[in-house]
């Protein structure tokens, strides 16, 4: 069942992650979409070839327009059967009605992110460490994006994490974790044995002429991590 308002009123209002949907989790960029409706089309895409989770990333939208914009999101995702994120914006987040929110460390620390979102949606948090894994989890994350697993083209300060570093923080926390950062089809495979439980992806879906081709495929491989 992938439909996260239902899976919200059968745990009895609290939505949480299965370890499945972060398999393929789609983290969207505008730079390959030539309108709102071709944005929206690749987003689809993406959850019909696989994408369990999608998070709304914009970092330079205003306010006004990231709420219209997240609207259509939340209930394109809903219609679909995909969990809803809102990149780094907990007020944002709460008044679309997405499933929940992603914080870096960087960002609204995850501790009151929680406090703000309260225990029924979901929080997804940024962690490069062990020590970062750990509060997280203890402040209440639901799943962890760690990385960057290679030198990544959208975050170009980004700093790679080793295959130890990956699997230190797997084998330290008990919630789900996905690795983010420059993951494309070439070299998704040379993350096994990280007991991993999933990808977050940019440019490997949304960068490519067939987002669903791309998805199908991207799922599959994470499924051998």
């Amino acid at each position: 069942m992938r439909d996260c308002l239902r899976d919200f009123l059968l745990r009895g209002g609290f939505m949480r992650i299965e370890r499945e949907q972060l398999r393929l989790y789609a983290v969207t960029d505008r730079t390959w979409a030539e309108d709102d409706e071709a944005f929206f089309r690749q987003i689809e895409e993406a959850v019909l070839g696989g994408a369990g989770i999608v998070q709304l990333r914009e970092k330079e939208m205003e306010p006004a327009a990231l709420l219209d914009e997240a609207e259509r999101f939340v209930e394109l995702c809903r219609r679909l059967g995909a969990v809803s994120i809102i990149n780094d914006n907990v007020e944002i987040a709460l008044r679309c009605g997405a499933c929940g929110v992603h914080v870096g460390q960087s960002d609204l620390e995850a501790g009151r992110a929680r406090k703000l979102l309260g225990p029924e949606r979901i929080l997804g948090v940024s962690a490069h460490n062990v020590e970062e894994a750990l509060r997280a989890q203890a402040a209440g994350a639901d799943y962890l994006g760690v990385g960057a697993a290679f030198m990544s083209g959208t975050k170009s300060n980004a700093r790679p994490v080793s295959r130890e570093t990956l699997r230190a923080i797997t084998e330290a926390v008990e919630i789900p974790v996905a690795a983010i950062g420059g993951i494309c089809r070439e070299n998704i495979l040379t993350l096994q044995g990280c007991g991993l439980d999933g990808v977050a992806v940019v440019s490997a879906l949304f960068g490519q002429a067939d987002v669903r081709a791309a998805a199908v495929e991207l799922r599959e491989l994470a499924g051998r991590l």
